[in-house]
């Protein structure tokens, strides 16, 4: 297989037969050569069976088990590690995101930011759909983030981003629950005083099934991110003892 330009990460969970036609989608957007990493927490899931049967007619499709412990999080975390591609696109199972950006992304990152960010709140973006106290805090975190944070994106808690897989190896990832490795990864390039860009995006509300997302158990996670933005520039080792001090993993 030629050398991926692109490692795309996905954690599924109970996706089911659902799961074929998002992976069509996804590899029929994506021009860039690429792998796709589905990260599962259990061999009984149900996604299981319909990414194998994809894996056996699609070499790109790689159904991953993983190895940190159940959540998205940790899902997403081994994903990029096992990535091996300079890029890795965090992107979801449900059909929210558009797959047709993910060349995109990656050519900003190419260009030398450390984060390309899908961005809902820029304008030209969009939110269609989802619980209006979600989207309502994620809106109000993303636009203070970026006109009194300075972090380069408007929307810092939307997973949809390209990483330089380099710059994450550098950093750690030390979330352990939910999905706020989008905002810790961002909190982390402003404290280095790195480069992100973002481009707009329209993302749309799952057509099947329910989110997993947890208002209220993720929230104190998100907010110390949030609050870990804000402050002077720090050297890589000082920023990785003060996010070990979080209490995620090493």
């Amino acid at each position: 297989m030629t050398a991926p330009a692109v490692s795309i990460v996905i954690p599924v969970y109970e996706e089911g037969e659902a799961i074929t036609p998002c992976l069509d989608r996804i590899l029929g957007g994506v021009e860039l050569p690429c792998e796709l990493l589905a990260v599962y927490d259990d061999p009984a899931d149900s996604t299981v069976p319909f990414l194998e049967q994809y894996a056996d007619k699609n070499p790109r499709v790689l159904p991953v088990l993983n190895g940190h412990g159940k959540g998205p999080a940790r899902a997403i975390r081994w994903g990029i590690e096992q990535s091996r591609a300079p890029v890795a696109v965090v992107t979801m199972a449900d059909g929210s995101d558009d797959p047709e950006q993910i060349d995109q992304l990656c050519k900003l990152v190419d260009r030398g930011v450390v984060i390309a960010a899908a961005s809902r709140y820029m304008s030209g973006g969009q939110q269609i759909g989802g619980p209006v106290l979600k989207s309502a805090l994620s809106r109000l975190a993303g636009l203070s983030l970026y006109w009194f944070g300075r972090v380069g994106t408007r929307d810092a808690t939307n997973s949809f981003k390209a990483y330089s897989t380099d710059f994450v190896r550098e950093v750690g990832i030390d979330s352990d629950t939910g999905f706020e490795i989008g905002i810790e990864l961002v909190a982390k390039a402003r404290r280095l005083r790195l480069r992100v860009a973002e481009v707009p995006t329209i993302w749309l509300e799952r057509a099947q099934g329910t989110s997993s997302f947890k208002v209220v158990s993720w929230l104190p996670r998100y907010l110390q991110w949030y609050r870990f933005a804000f402050g002077p520039k720090l050297t890589v080792e000082e920023l990785r003892a003060q996010a070990r001090s979080f209490g995620g993993p090493a």
